[in-house]
C-alpha cells in the first residue's frame, strides 16, 4: 500500500510544483501589482504543499518527486506565449492560472479516491480545499477582468 501512496503523494507533488513555477511565471507577466502578489502568494503556497508531501513521502520511507511535469512545462510554455500574443492581458494570464487550477483539483480528486492512510488524507484533503478557494478566486478575478466562460 505504501508504494501506492508514495505515487499519489508524487503526483501532487508535481501537481504542487507545477504550481509553484506557473504562479512564478504568472506573477512575473502581469503588470498589476495586486495580482503579482495574489500569484506570488500562491505561489509560495504551492512550495510549502510540496514540501509537505514531500516530508510524508519521507516518513512512509519513499524518495520524495523534487520536479513538475513535462505537461505543467508545456503549459507554463503556453502561458508564456499566450500573454505575448495577448499583450500581457491578466485576463489571459487569470484564465491559464485558472485552468492549471482545474488540473490541480483533477489530481487532487483523483488523490482522494486513493486509498489513503487517516493522516495522509488529512493532508490532502486540506490542500485540496486550499486549490478550490483558489480556483474559485482566480474565477472570480477572471470574470471582474472582463472574462467571461473559460474556452478550452
Amino acid at each position: 500500500m505504501s508504494t501506492d501512496v508514495i505515487a499519489v503523494l508524487n503526483d501532487l507533488t508535481e501537481t504542487s510544483k507545477d504550481g509553484e513555477r506557473e504562479f512564478h511565471k504568472a506573477a512575473e507577466a502581469t503588470r498589476d501589482q495586486q495580482l503579482k502578489l495574489l500569484f506570488s502568494s500562491r505561489a509560495n503556497d504551492c512550495t510549502r504543499d510540496a514540501r509537505e508531501l514531500q516530508d510524508l513521502v519521507r516518513g512512509l520511507g519513499g524518495r520524495p518527486e523534487n520536479h513538475g511535469s513535462m505537461g505543467g512545462a508545456l503549459h507554463r510554455g503556453w502561458l508564456g506565449v499566450k500573454t505575448v500574443v495577448s499583450g500581457r492581458s491578466d485576463q489571459a494570464i487569470l484564465t491559464e492560472c485558472e485552468r492549471g487550477e482545474d488540473t490541480a483539483e483533477h489530481h487532487y480528486r483523483m488523490a482522494l479516491d486513493a486509498d489513503l492512510p487517516a493522516d495522509v488524507r488529512q493532508v490532502v484533503e486540506r490542500q485540496y480545499q486550499g486549490v478550490r478557494e483558489n480556483h474559485d478566486r482566480l474565477r472570480s478575478l477572471r470574470t471582474q477582468h472582463g472574462g467571461g466562460t473559460m474556452k478550452p
